[in-house]
């Protein structure tokens, strides 16, 4: 699990940030801060993935805290959660190398997108695989159903290594239209895994298909990536 801080000040804020968060599959809120200085201390004795910062809070500002904590080098992800938005404040806080920036109010959608960057990070970094152009323009644009793809994922059972082979495979071969088995004995999954996840690229309209009748024999179905 993915271990996450909420600082906040605002009490109902923060329990509406926790309430987005636990609806993401992953991702677990092991404690809320409503100071910075609390939230420091925890930080400086627990090792946390990612961290909902608000920016105006008592004792230490949001900005201060995130300071410690690129001082100290921990490598937790932020996303900046916050009413200010005054140019300063904003600017700062990505020389920090803040992850988002999201202004109160916000909608669930955009902290929902916040949340897919995050985690399209986490995976690219985790995989160990090297990425491709695709995957880092995915990761800095953001296609706009971005987390409800994901949730699509998650609730159909797929595996995100074996989506990203299907999606590395396809892409090599753009241009063409490529039939399951041609997938199955490049990718070594089997030809019904192969299909299941054809569906779900089909619906997600990240791949188009096309039968093609001049086999001799049963009709084929073929994909092509968008």
């Amino acid at each position: 699990m993915i271990k996450v801080v909420i600082v906040e000040d605002d009490l109902m804020v923060a329990a509406i940030n926790k309430q987005y968060i636990q609806k993401i599959p992953g991702l677990d809120v092991v404690a809320t801060f409503h100071n910075g200085k609390d939230a420091w201390e925890y930080l400086k004795n627990t090792e946390v993935q990612l961290l909902i910062l608000d920016l105006y809070m008592p004792n230490i500002s949001g900005l201060e805290l995130l300071e410690k904590i690129r001082e100290a080098k921990y490598e937790t992800d932020v996303i900046m959660v916050t009413a200010a938005n005054d140019v300063g404040s904003l600017d700062m806080a990505l020389h920090l190398g803040i992850l988002d920036y999201l202004v109160k109010p916000f909608k669930y959608e955009r902290f929902s997108k916040a949340i897919d960057k995050y985690l399209l990070k986490n995976k690219m970094i985790k995989s160990g695989i090297n990425f491709t152009q695709e995957d880092v323009d995915d990761l800095i644009n953001l296609k706009e159903d971005g987390y409800a793809e994901k949730q699509m994922e998650l609730s159909k059972g797929l595996q995100d290594k074996t989506l990203y082979l299907i999606r590395s495979y396809m892409r090599e071969r753009k241009n063409e239209f490529l039939t399951s088995e041609e997938i199955s004995a490049h990718t070594g999954l089997s030809k019904v895994t192969v299909r299941r996840y054809m569906n779900y690229f089909i619906e997600s309209n990240e791949v188009i298909s096309k039968v093609d009748y001049k086999t001799g024999g049963r009709p084929s179905i073929k994909y092509k990536i968008q």
